[in-house]
């Protein structure tokens, strides 16, 4: 007896699932884009910005107060606003009093703290906490920049 089974497998009526995706629509309307593009692309003016001016500055930037602090735990100061570019010696308790003072005269004058590199990090902290709870605003460190 000839089998009854036909010839299909799982009666799915001899055609088999397509595992490629037809990406020539695709292409055609790729193609088709680009040359819109490459149509309308000079015809649009290029947008023009109305960037603000500055001239220059009114004030000259105050420069800072620099506090030194050296290995052996001295406290000198350089005040270049002043114009003093030779550090001058001072005792630690008056440090405050002194910053106090030149920003009374300068509010916006900084005071960068200038620490030796072999100066214990705990006594730089020590005078930036003394500046700070003096009421010495614009306190900050002065570092070297790398490869200087």
């Amino acid at each position: 007896m000839p089998s009854t089974r036909s010839s299909n497998r799982g009666g799915r009526g001899g055609r088999r699932s397509m595992n490629e995706i037809n990406v020539v629509p695709y292409i055609d309307v790729m193609l088709v884009l680009l040359v819109i593009f490459m149509v309308t692309a000079p015809m649009m003016s290029p947008g023009v910005i109305d960037l603000p001016t500055v001239g220059k500055a009114s004030q000259v930037p105050v420069k800072p107060l620099e506090v030194i602090l050296a290995a052996d735990g001295t406290v000198t100061i350089r005040d270049r606003e002043r114009g003093d570019s030779t550090p001058q010696a001072i005792p630690r308790s008056d440090l405050a009093r002194v910053a106090r003072d030149r920003q009374s005269q300068h509010p916006d004058q900084p005071v960068v703290i200038s620490a030796d590199r072999k100066a214990q990090y705990e006594s730089v902290l020590k005078v930036m906490d003394e500046l700070q709870r003096q009421g010495v605003k614009r306190v900050g460190l002065l570092v070297k920049q790398q490869g200087s």
